[in-house]
Parts: structure tokens; C-alpha cells; sequence
């Protein structure tokens, strides 16, 4: 059965789209630790990140790190946490967490309560940056 984000991929989902490459997609996470979560993961579904081919694995790190880029200027933060947990969607996933203290990368807390619009724009303020 396909995972969640290879629904999204397929467009089965709908999703909150930062950008995209051919191998490639970076969507808003619905339910996230802070404004401007957003998860980057290949189109193809790999269950783990270190089971990736070599050359696909730098293509995400290097996407993710242009999508850091533009989320680091549309949302007010000092930096943008990266994680690779792998647990909870099996399909490889990096999460970039704006940040403003170590404690924001905490995935044990609760999760913020994110409306539609504050999605929108939200997707829209990265975009820009793009």
C-alpha cells in the first residue's frame, strides 16, 4: 500500500507545495512544531533515507537545502533544524524546523494548530523565495 506522501506525489493527497524537481518534493507539514515546517522527500518510495541510491540522496539533501534557504528568509527564525527520524511515514522524509531555541526540534511535543489559511499563506511567503 502506498504511503501517505507517495499519495501526495501522486496528487491522490492534496498538499501545501513549496517545490518540486523531478526526483524530488517539498510540501508544508500539516501538523507542525513550528510555522513553516516543511518536509522534503524523493518522489520515489524508499522507506529509509540510507537505502537511497547515492546520487538520489544528494539530490534531496542538496534540494532541501535551497528549500532551508527560502524558508529561513519567509519565516522569522535563527535557523532551520534539520531531522531524519524515519518512524512515523514509512517513506524517507527530512523535516526542516525553523528554529529559535534547541527545544523546537522536540517531536514529543505538541503539535501547532495550523488553519487552511495560515497554510496558504505560509506556502505562499516561501514561495516568494524560491
Amino acid at each position: 500500500m502506498a504511503s501517505i506522501f507517495t499519495k501526495i506525489v501522486n496528487g491522490e493527497i492534496p498538499s501545501y507545495k513549496i517545490a518540486e524537481t523531478e526526483n524530488c518534493i517539498a510540501f508544508l507539514d500539516v501538523s507542525p512544531l513550528a510555522n513553516g515546517h516543511t518536509l522534503v522527500i524523493p518522489k520515489k518510495e524508499i522507506d529509509y533515507i540510507f537505502n537511497m541510491e547515492d546520487n538520489l540522496l544528494s539530490e534531496l539533501i542538496t534540494f532541501s537545502k535551497k528549500i532551508a534557504k527560502a524558508v529561513e528568509k519567509a519565516v522569522p527564525c535563527k535557523r532551520i533544524g534539520v531531522a531524519v527520524i524515519g518512524l512515523e511515514v514509512p517513506h524517507a522524509h527530512i523535516h526542516l524546523v525553523p528554529l529559535n531555541k534547541v527545544g523546537d526540534l522536540d517531536f514529543s511535543r505538541a503539535k501547532l494548530k495550523v488553519s487552511t489559511e495560515e497554510l496558504k499563506e505560509i506556502q505562499a511567503e516561501i514561495c516568494k523565495y524560491l
